[in-house]
């Protein structure tokens, strides 16, 4: 990044692919976790012994949404003042999702990472803008990645 505006710092950083992350293996434990926050029990995510015997991947499996929900420090990790410096943002939220897909499982026990790539910038007005980035989180050994989306955010920036 050469410019020290920072909406020409991320215009600058569009198409640009970011990471990969470090690796982070996904437990039971967080599976669990995620089940009980999410309400969502379903065996195939909980049940060890069964996933072993009757699921098609021998294993119990993340939930998606628990893969979507580890998209922010996944990025988080690969970000380091790269396309911003948090010193610019007086607050970002996030806004959604776009085009979520999760074309493979991810096992108990797999690592995954993200790689991130920022595809627009607009503003929105009164020193808002939006940033959507393409997300892609993939399985240590699948060909197919874990899970794709595009994730929406807005920051405000400080006032110079």
């Amino acid at each position: 990044m050469t410019s020290g505006d920072p909406i020409a710092r991320l215009r600058e950083a569009i198409g640009i692919g970011r990471g990969p992350s470090p690796w982070r293996t996904v437990t039971q434990e967080e599976i669990n976790t995620f089940a009980d926050l999410s309400g969502d029990h379903y065996w195939i995510h909980v049940d060890p012994e069964r996933a072993k015997r009757e699921s098609p991947f021998g294993t119990t499996i993340a939930h998606g949404n628990l893969t979507l929900s580890m998209i922010d420090a996944l990025v988080e990790a690969i970000e380091n003042g790269e396309v911003f410096d948090d010193a610019d943002v007086e607050v970002g939220v996030n806004m959604g999702w776009n085009r979520v897909r999760f074309p493979s499982p991810v096992p108990v026990g797999s690592r995954i990472r993200a790689t991130a790539e920022l595809v627009s910038v607009e503003e929105k007005g009164n020193g808002w803008w939006e940033l959507v980035d393409r997300v892609t989180v993939e399985t240590e050994g699948s060909e197919k990645p874990a899970s794709v989306a595009e994730k929406v955010g807005r920051l405000q920036l400080r006032r110079q």
